[in-house]
């Protein structure tokens, strides 16, 4: 890019100076936060390619509040969406959208065993619909807690879909989803930030050849 000053302009310096400043917090920052809620934090996010798949790899951070472990405790379950969208910008339109996936996380306490369930399904997640998600037990919410936390090679577009050449932007969110909650609980919630755990990361990637 080359940048033209002239003696017109006696601001052109500190405008261009601006203009690198934002060209760097926008693609410079491996790690680009846009939102995220107190307490709540995105500690790795990688996307590599692996045969004819683009797979994400990440981690989110965050202790339970003391009231949804509460209600984790008197079995109502908690369901965790994360969320990966690839778009392409363009400089005469709005980004265009290339790919697009959705991983559901249900966390819930069986009072039964004393154990926790985890399991996780490309869309929501019904009682009717548990049994096409896949299913995971453990001994301690630790656990339970750090298998919805960590997103290990997650499937988020075909390769196919992305041109070797091409500088794309990856925006990632990870939420619990408080509108699957009991409506009376859900009602509770409203302007508690106890229940806003959440995490919007968007940063660019340009789609390397596997080996």
């Amino acid at each position: 890019m080359t940048v033209f000053i002239t003696r017109y302009c006696k601001n052109a310096r500190f405008e261009c100076l601006g203009y690198l400043l934002c060209t760097f917090l926008v693609w410079g920052c491996p790690r680009l936060v846009l939102a995220q809620a107190a307490g709540t934090e995105l500690s790795q996010l990688q996307i590599e390619r692996a045969g004819d798949a683009v797979m994400l790899s990440a981690t989110t951070r965050f202790d339970l509040p003391p009231a949804v472990e509460e209600a984790l405790l008197k079995g109502i379950p908690m369901i965790f969406v994360a969320e990966a969208e690839v778009s392409r910008e363009r400089w005469y339109w709005t980004n265009k959208k290339v790919a697009s996936a959705e991983r559901h996380m249900r966390l819930a306490f069986q009072p039964l065993t004393r154990r926790w369930r985890v399991n996780i399904a490309s869309g929501p997640i019904t009682l009717s619909g548990i049994g096409m998600a896949l299913t995971q037990n453990f001994d301690a919410l630790a656990d339970a807690l750090a298998a919805v936390q960590r997103i290990s090679r997650w499937k988020i577009a075909d390769a196919s879909e992305l041109d070797l050449n091409q500088r794309y932007l990856l925006q990632f969110r990870f939420r619990l989803d408080v509108t699957q909650l009991p409506r009376p609980l859900q009602i509770g919630t409203l302007g508690d930030t106890d229940w806003d755990l959440a995490v919007n990361v968007t940063r660019p990637f340009q789609l390397e050849l596997g080996r």
